[in-house]
């Protein structure tokens, strides 16, 4: 019978045996480490489509309430008009920069952030433009009451200022856009009227108050009203009341 063999840390060489058994843990860890990487990879959540637009100069008309938003004439892709949300540049929104033109037409630059059918335009200059007869489609259009189940995001780094923009991973992020100013977004699990995005305020129509941020990154269901402004759809909504799925 042979005796298994060992090691003397002074000889030139491994024996045999001990080579062979080695190799094959090295082998097999490295394969172990390759699986678990691709198990990884696999089950990581898709960070979205959102990203940097590049630079842009549009006009149409400011409203504030509950956020910052630019309402653009309709055109031959959105016939109801479309909104843009307003943000201000880091962690911040557009409220310092946007509030003096409230109901006014305006030219406003800066860089676009995009993803799907959410457009932001994160401000670099804003001011008033000859006054123009604003658009119809812009007046709320009441939808009804509705419950829907959906995630609380902040607009800016969902549309692409940051990836992942959901998720547990970006919530502190998201807590400290949302208390900065910027536009927090519901991105419902199903589809209302057509989007998946809605633009959150308070049942007065004013802004969200603060202490959504807790709620920013799980899944939660809320109860409220929803209107369309132009292409844009606003959840107004007790959201003391939203529950953690």
């Amino acid at each position: 019978m042979n005796e298994p063999s060992f090691f003397v840390g002074y000889a030139a060489s491994l024996p045999a045996d001990t080579k062979s058994f080695l190799l094959k843990v090295a082998a097999g860890w490295v394969f172990l480490m390759g699986a678990l990487a691709l198990t990884l990879s696999v089950a990581t959540d898709d960070p979205g489509d959102g990203h940097f637009a590049g630079d842009a100069v549009l006009t149409g008309l400011v409203t504030n309430a509950p956020y910052p938003v630019l309402f653009l004439p309709p055109d031959a892709g959105h016939p109801l008009g479309h909104a843009v949300l307003l943000a201000g540049d880091g962690k911040t929104g557009a409220q310092s920069q946007s509030l003096s033109l409230e109901g006014k037409r305006a030219k406003a630059s800066g860089y676009m952030l995009k993803r799907g059918e959410l457009d932001m335009l994160v401000l670099g200059a804003v001011s008033a433009e000859p006054a123009a007869e604003p658009s119809a489609s812009f007046n709320p259009a009441p939808l009804g009451r509705w419950r829907v189940t959906g995630e609380i995001c902040d607009g800016k780094c969902y549309t692409g200022g940051m990836r992942p923009g959901t998720g547990l991973a970006h919530k502190a992020c998201a807590n400290l856009c949302i208390a900065g100013g910027a536009p927090p977004v519901f991105v419902s699990a199903a589809p209302v009227e057509g989007s998946i995005f809605l633009l959150m305020a308070g049942p007065d129509g004013g802004p969200a108050p603060q202490g959504i941020a807790d709620l920013a990154g799980l899944p939660v269901q809320v109860e409220g009203d929803i209107e369309r402004r132009g292409d844009l759809l606003v959840l107004k909504a007790d959201w003391a009341r939203a529950k953690e799925e």
